[in-house]
């Protein structure tokens, strides 16, 4: 067994490989680009290695430096997480090459499974099913448009080399064709440094399911089951789960046969995923082979048992798996959220800033949180915007749910903008309660943005449950001050209108043992649970039922953050309510002769010129973003009046790029 590996990756997925490097007895090296110096996973490592700057190519991507690394600590192995070099050949050849294991596959089996064209023909030999499509590299527009009028509209345009959503489009039409494939081009040359790109059929109502195969390069390989990964926003994974709600034993035991079958074929080593998208009827076709450690691997480690890591570990070590297909068994149910500095409002578009306060959920029964960040640490546009994938494992598929909603009603993070109350919106969703899940599910259920579930039923009686017990809690405290005016002393009364947002209603309350009794006309709300102002997280029952609501003071209201629903609330004696109908409203300044940037990014490209005639939906300008290219479209016809970008500018969000007369 190795002595000290080196972790070739950065974040969360760092500090995972190191908890079971730890455990193994082995000590870890961390690399790290200068901004880099404080990150939680050099933190945790033994030792580490500054490696280069900010740009993942000067530091996480230069394979010179990190395998110079590894030479000046005398780490024997390197693990390469994720994205970055995990899938890079090279990489492999030159750790060879240095007399330094590489703890994945070997180069044959990335090579072949890391190019799209070459892996699908493998896929049909090794009898796979296959998706239809051109079995050729696309580069020109007219002969990319022939093929997807052949195949037939919609098509997929995708990268062959890497993933991750990354140079990915959906044409339905030709001008769709056209404008894909150079987006498409343009986002893998600079994801991947290879801009070849595929056409094939795009499978409607598709489902993305893949399965775990471990294999010990000796022929021992078994798979582990499936992960349902298809609640997804713009061709990136936001939840998984395994096992699927919709794969039965026998589809189960078809999908496995055919992993293994690709995985010996290319005399497969070390942990691999193999994808399949799936189709209304069931019937499933060989997507590719990642040749490396999922994000989403922890659902199988948690009903699965096995530790994939350590897996990965003892086989790069020359050991022979310990367990065969029948030693492994499908144990409840586990289901992930990847936690992500990003504004749903806003399209799910990247947030940067520092986090000024990471408190992760606590006391949830089955819960796993990785995670590569610390309160104080900054989300910069350098790398990818993932903060936590939170996870949680049940019985079965109803007590998992649960407790991961449960758990992301208590993660407070300030500072980022998150997708947390999406993924709490989401796990309340009746369709995906149901188990109807298709890639599809994000835009069908909630378009191009998300401002938050709806307050109604039970999420509402909570949220007026709770701006109740924080206002009459910080009347309470104001009147226990000593010094008090006579005559002057805080009355809490009995009658109050709670608002939240735009939505009022009436009721009556007072505080009673450890929390407060509410009255909503006919119906009876009782909420108990210790809270004292300025705390900033609620735990407690709301007539018996376990809740948690986050809190935070914004002037005269409260923000409240419950089941997925953000509010702004005010309690208000009757008077005061009616009062404040009669404050005029802020009027939002009118932003419509202005293109502004909607995340902070590159200037790739602007696409029009000054006193340029625009239509409605014209692309006007790229702008990158965290590895992704977003193209910034009008919103209505105009004339360009000014230019006030340059390809190649960092924007801020909300800056200025264009002006319209």
């Amino acid at each position: 067994m190795f002595s000290k590996i080196l972790i070739a990756n950065r974040g969360e997925i760092a500090c995972r490989i190191m908890a079971s490097a730890r455990r193994m007895g082995i000590a870890t090296v961390a690399v790290h680009s200068d901004v880099d110096r404080e990150a939680a996973h050099v933190r945790m490592a033994d030792e580490a290695v500054e490696i280069g700057g900010a740009a993942a190519a000067e530091s996480y991507l230069d394979i010179a430096r990190i395998v110079a690394a590894a030479r000046e600590t005398g780490a024997e192995a390197v693990h390469p997480g994720f994205g970055f070099l995990a899938e890079n050949a090279d990489f492999v050849a030159a750790l060879d090459a240095a007399g330094i294991v590489f703890i994945g596959p070997t180069t044959r089996a990335i090579a072949a499974m890391g190019d799209k064209l070459e892996s699908k023909r493998l896929a049909a030999r090794a009898g796979v099913e296959t998706i239809p499509g051109h079995d050729g590299e696309v580069e020109d527009p007219e002969v990319a448009v022939e093929i997807a009028r052949a195949i037939g509209y919609p098509v997929m345009i995708k990268a062959s080399a890497g993933g991750g959503g990354k140079g990915m489009r959906i044409a339905h039409d030709d001008a769709a064709v056209v404008e894909g494939l150079r987006a498409a081009a343009s986002e893998a040359r600079a994801a991947f440094g290879d801009d070849r790109l595929l056409i094939e059929k795009f499978i409607e109502e598709p489902r993305h399911i893949e399965i775990q195969v471990l294999a010990d390069g000796q022929g021992g390989i078994v798979h582990l089951g499936e992960r349902e990964c298809s609640i997804q926003r713009r061709h990136q994974k936001i939840i998984e789960e395994a096992p699927s709600p919709l794969v039965d034993p026998e589809m189960r035991a078809r999908m496995g046969a055919q992993a293994v079958a690709l995985a010996r074929a290319v005399d497969y080593r070390s942990a691999g995923t193999v994808e399949f998208v799936v189709d209304r009827n069931k019937k499933f076709y060989f997507l590719e082979m990642n040749t490396r450690l999922q994000v989403e691997h922890p659902v199988t480690e948690l009903v699965t048992g096995i530790d994939l890591v350590e897996q990965m570990i003892r086989i790069a070590a020359g050991e022979p798996l310990a367990f065969g297909q029948d030693d492994i068994a499908i144990d409840g149910w586990a289901v992930e959220g990847r936690v992500y500095a990003e504004d749903p409002g806003r399209g799910f578009l990247p947030s940067i800033g520092r986090l000024k306060r990471y408190r992760p959920p606590e006391d949830v029964d089955g819960l796993r949180i990785d995670a590569g960040v610390f309160e104080g640490a900054e989300i910069t546009v350098h790398y990818d915007p993932m903060i936590a994938k939170v996870c949680a494992h049940g019985a079965d598929r109803d007590e998992a749910v649960g407790r991961l909603g449960q758990a992301l009603d208590a993660f407070e993070i300030r500072g980022v903008e998150t997708n947390i109350s999406f993924l709490a919106a989401v796990m309340r969703h009746p369709r995906f309660a149901e188990g109807r899940l298709t890639t599809g599910f994000v835009a069908e259920e909630y378009g191009a943005a998300f401002t938050g579930a709806p307050v109604e039923g039970a999420v509402a009686d909570a949220l007026v449950a709770v701006a109740v017990l924080v206002h009459l809690g910080e009347g309470a405290r104001a009147n226990a001050i000593p010094g008090q005016i006579p005559g002057y002393a805080w009355r809490p009364g009995r009658e109050w209108v709670v608002t939240l947002d735009d939505r009022s209603e009436t009721v009556e309350a007072r505080l009673a043992g450890g929390g407060v009794d509410v009255t909503l006309g006919p119906r009876g709300l009782r909420l108990r649970g210790a809270w004292q102002p300025g705390e900033t997280r609620f735990t407690g029952r709301l007539d018996e039922r376990p809740i948690t609501v986050l809190i935070e003071r914004r002037g005269a209201r409260w923000r409240l953050r419950h089941a997925g629903a953000v509010v702004d609330a005010a309690v208000r004696r009757p008077r005061e309510a009616e009062l404040a109908t009669l404050m005029p409203a802020k009027v939002a300044p009118d932003r419509s002769r202005y293109l502004l940037s909607p995340m902070p990014g590159r200037v790739v490209s602007i696409l029009v010129e000054a006193d340029q005639e625009v239509k409605a939906g014209d692309a006007l300008c790229v702008v990158d973003a965290m590895k992704m290219e977003n193209v910034l479209r009008a919103e209505r016809d105009g004339r360009v009046a000014r230019i006030a970008a340059n390809p190649g500018d960092s924007v801020s969000a909300d800056q200025l790029i264009l002006e319209f007369v």
